[in-house]
């Protein structure tokens, strides 16, 4: 018991129970836990392994929000980063949910302050605000209409022509979006650090290594990048993309936990990621805080149900707006 409070102690500081698990057997343990407790485990595609493997869903934003939007569970484990566990904390106010790592962030997430976004807004109140779901609570709060890189077109299609838009907080996505819808959006300047992270320069040398190899890539990438992709698509796209594709081989340029759930459904094809600007381990391009999350993290979770992910009440009422404006949009 003085293990578990000290660890409760150091929560905040270290972001998860630091406590030994001495012989524990991780994956029976887990699924006796999520029996004993009601809960769901809710993945993201760029989460290791391990925790695919045991999560009840795995998908990318929009249908990991819509899994918690109809979960009937109690408590809800949230296997990805922090704006995607408050967002489903939103959604299900009244259920528990808790997140491996609460220093799981996001780069993109950060990369938009709520002070000088509400500065920003106030300087554009002509403008409907859409904002990719990546983004904390505050700023879903300030907006009209949340999307993904999913649904991310067909929300934007369905705002009137004339209608002047701020879209946030992705420079990379809205200037795609742009390009798509031929809307003239307003941009805020941010940008997520694992798609900013490809190299053109190594894409262009590992294509000619590959030479029949097929491009395909995130719209959250640099234009350079996407410029050499012959496919650009959200992450569940881009799964989809390759299953029916005739070709056999594919460089990816998106986080590189993708490449798990890629090569399960197409064992016979060849799948590459993309080549990262810095040198290292996997020659691609990972997210941080989405590695920051391991199967032990998910069991201490689960097992005493910390870290709790908690959103003012007030704040909760005015975010689930704009996400549920995305939810009636993508049914």
């Amino acid at each position: 018991m003085e293990i578990l409070e000290k660890a409760k102690q150091n929560l905040e500081d270290k972001g998860f129970l630091n406590i030994e698990t001495p012989n524990i057997d991780y994956v029976s343990e887990i699924k006796r836990l999520k029996k004993e407790k009601n809960a769901v485990i809710l993945a993201h595609y760029y989460q290791i392994e391990e925790i695919q493997k045991i999560a009840d869903f795995v998908g990318d934003s929009l249908y990991l929000a819509q899994k918690a939007a109809e979960t009937n569970a109690d408590m809800i484990v949230f296997a990805g980063v922090h704006f995607m566990a408050e967002t489903a904390k939103i959604l299900n106010p009244t259920k528990k949910v808790v997140l491996p790592d609460l220093k799981a962030g996001c780069s993109l997430a950060d990369s938009c302050p709520p002070k000088e976004f509400r500065e920003f807004k106030q300087q554009n109140p002509n403008h409907v605000v859409v904002t990719y779901i990546n983004c904390s609570a505050e700023i879903k709060a300030l907006s009209d209409i949340v999307c993904t890189s999913s649904n991310a077109k067909a929300v934007i299609d369905s705002i009137p022509i004339d209608q002047p838009i701020i879209f946030a907080p992705d420079k990379n996505l809205g200037a795609y979006l742009n390009k798509e819808t031929g809307r003239n959006m307003l941009l805020w300047d941010g940008a997520c650090m694992v798609h900013e992270a490809f190299s053109v320069e190594k894409l262009i040398n590992l294509f000619q290594k590959h030479p029949n190899a097929e491009i395909i890539a995130h719209p959250e990438s640099q234009s350079h990048i996407l410029k050499a992709a012959s496919y650009i698509g959200s992450t569940s796209g881009l799964l989809k993309y390759v299953k029916n594709s005739e070709k056999e081989t594919f460089i990816v340029a998106t986080e590189a936990g993708i490449l798990y759930q890629m090569m399960l459904e197409n064992p016979d094809k060849e799948i590459i990621p993309a080549p990262a600007k810095e040198d290292n381990t996997c020659a691609c391009s990972e997210c941080m805080y989405m590695k920051m999350n391991s199967i032990k993290k998910l069991y201490l979770c689960m097992k005493y149900e910390l870290p709790a992910i908690e959103v003012d009440s007030e704040l909760s009422k005015k975010a689930i707006v704009s996400i549920n404006r995305m939810l009636e949009l993508s049914k």
